[in-house]
């Protein structure tokens, strides 16, 4: 992958959106992205549980370009309110659905309702987004799982990688 990934944080809550509470997840996710990938992190924002700013927002930074990856946190449960989910298949090309599974499989080992977790991920236009949990230690968990197969998509996005498993099968045709 060429440059560092520029990542966006979106938090989705309701109490922090009206400064009720602080947002501890946004902050601990985008650390950890920096952490992680060491990415930029482009934008750090908390939006209300509302479906239509979720989706205007992951418009926004994806259609814009701004962003090669958007990490939301919260809004994946099974509340009245939580509509994260809903909101991001409603404006995904596509879906990448072994990142979810791949976390749920994961949190399943330590928290024993990782399976009613709804998060998804997926492609919008050149933009992978990934729904993680609301609680700052599930979120930055969640990318922990996810994290090593991130510089992939993203260079694949970018139009920097061909698919590696069809290169390896390419040369192991011409050897033969």
């Amino acid at each position: 992958m060429t440059g560092a990934a520029r990542v966006a944080v979106l938090t989705v809550s309701d109490r922090s959106f009206r400064g009720e509470r602080a947002d501890a997840s946004g902050p601990a996710v985008a650390d950890a992205a920096r952490r992680l990938l060491d990415a930029e992190v482009v934008e750090l924002r908390v939006v209300p549980d509302e479906r239509d700013d979720i989706e205007w927002n992951l418009r926004r930074l994806a259609d814009t370009g701004t962003a090669d990856i958007v990490l939301t946190t919260g809004g994946t449960g099974l509340g009245p309110r939580d509509v994260t989910p809903q909101a991001t298949a409603a404006v995904l090309d596509y879906e990448v659905p072994g990142l979810a599974e791949a976390m749920r499989a994961s949190s399943r080992a330590v928290f024993a309702a990782a399976d009613l977790s709804r998060q998804i991920a997926g492609v919008r236009s050149r933009t992978l987004i990934v729904n993680l949990p609301g609680s700052p230690r599930g979120a930055v968990e969640c990318l922990e799982v996810v994290a090593p197969a991130l510089p992939h998509a993203v260079a694949t996005l970018r139009g920097e990688e061909g698919h590696p498993a069809r290169a390896r099968g390419s040369r192991e045709r011409e050897e033969t």
